[in-house]
């Protein structure tokens, strides 16, 4: 009999003994992936001059900021709590850039006072920002026309992110007139974009406006670089991008005389593959045709799957070698919650544990204490030790917001 094989968790610890410390569900970072995607995105990127600002939205824990920070690495916020964790982590606040959406006037004030960089993103925005901070260097989000064949041009021509074409006429005027200083111009990319030419004519409308604004320091380029979660799935290819965006880099240089950073904000890129969500099976159930098994998750920690039917690699740590079985995985929340279904798992049993692959990202970012649940721990694996950086949530916690209870 051939034996079951052998499979091995991040860093080579054992998932059995994570749960035993940390309880279940429970999320799990390896820093060292997280450090393998900083170095290849950097290595795409490494004959133009470039930075890499992480965005904070994908996962937030100060121990993760704090190890990108430590590896030389921007920070890209989109609220002000995420500044201020990001200065909790030790980023200077010139290292921050607010990329907002519609912020609050107390917001933009507070951004300002903390000292982050500021990324405007309408017109509107920019009438206020003129009249309350015009001595405060700022950076412009534009919202690209970008023809293409795909979900990109109309994700571009739906999106509300940045200011249009039409606008950035009487946006460069204002400027001139209120004597701004852009130090950027920034994008908003998305990962449903998939093709490096949509990249490209995205930078091609950065470096004809980059024209107009002689302080600009960097032209920012977003985030939108997807990892694949299962083999067929398609993903920009970073040194094509890197590729087709060194000889426009270049012809801009000759033609305006300046050399501005080329900035990018990965966050998917840098975390998902990084992490994993850890999940006991607590029953099994015949259900006309189909057999479910229930975890003690949902999508209270994990949205994903219900949100946007994104795709998650499952593992059955304790059967890996079981029987194949096609099961449907569902939560324990009062709601249809399915994490996956119409999936080939080798033989789950109740009191397996199961990892949700390409965690990292996106996950316990967007988990809620839905139908009063607890959010889950969070472990760091670095250094050959596995660190607690966000303890399980307790009752106590979800009543301290509420006076009298």
């Amino acid at each position: 009999m051939n034996a079951p094989p052998e499979i091995k968790f991040f860093s080579g610890f054992d998932p059995e003994t994570i749960c035993e410390t940390y309880g279940s569900p429970v999320y799990v970072y390896d820093a060292a992936v997280i450090l393998r995607q900083l170095e290849t995105f950097r290595a795409a990127f490494a004959e133009l001059p470039h930075r890499i600002l992480y965005a904070a939205k994908a996962l937030s824990p100060v121990g993760v900021l704090r190890l990108l920070k430590e590896e030389g690495a921007g920070l890209d916020a989109v609220s002000v709590q995420e500044i201020e964790l990001g200065l909790r982590a030790g980023f200077a606040p010139r290292d921050i850039l607010f990329t907002p959406s519609f912020p609050s006037d107390a917001d933009l004030d507070l951004a300002v006072e903390l000292g982050a960089r500021i990324n405007i993103d309408n017109f509107g925005a920019l009438e206020k920002f003129s009249s309350r901070h015009g001595d405060v260097p700022c950076c412009l989000r534009l919202k690209p026309a970008v023809i293409a064949e795909d979900d990109a041009a109309r994700w571009y021509e739906e999106s509300k992110f940045g200011i249009s074409a039409e606008e950035l006429e009487r946006a460069a005027k204002l400027v001139e007139a209120g004597d701004l200083r852009v130090e950027g111009l920034h994008v908003h990319s998305s990962s449903v974009i998939l093709d490096a030419d949509v990249f490209a004519a995205a930078a091609k409308v950065l470096f004809e406006a980059a024209e107009r604004f002689p302080a600009l320091e960097y032209l920012d380029f977003g985030g939108g670089i997807k990892v694949p979660h299962r083999e067929e799935d398609q993903v920009v290819n970073l040194a094509e991008l890197a590729g087709r965006l060194a000889p426009a880099y270049r012809d801009f240089t000759r033609s305006c005389g300046r050399e501005p950073e080329l900035w990018f904000e990965p966050g998917r890129f840098l975390v998902s593959e990084a992490g994993i969500l850890l999940a006991r099976v607590t029953g099994l159930k015949k259900n006309g045709d189909e057999l479910l098994a229930g975890v003690d998750t949902g999508f209270n920690h994990l949205l994903r799957p219900r949100l946007y039917g994104a795709w998650h690699e499952i593992t059955n740590f304790s059967n890996p070698g079981g029987k194949p079985i096609e099961y449907r995985i569902v939560g324990q929340l009062c709601e249809p919650d399915d994490l996956a279904v119409e999936r080939t798992l080798p033989e789950i049993r109740e009191g397996d544990l199961l990892g949700f692959h390409n965690a990292g990202a996106y996950g316990a970012s967007m988990a809620s204490n839905y139908n009063s649940r607890p959010r889950p721990a969070e472990v760091l694996l670095q250094n050959g030790e596995a660190r607690l950086i966000r303890r399980r949530e307790t009752l106590d916690d979800l009543l301290g917001t509420q006076p009298g209870a």
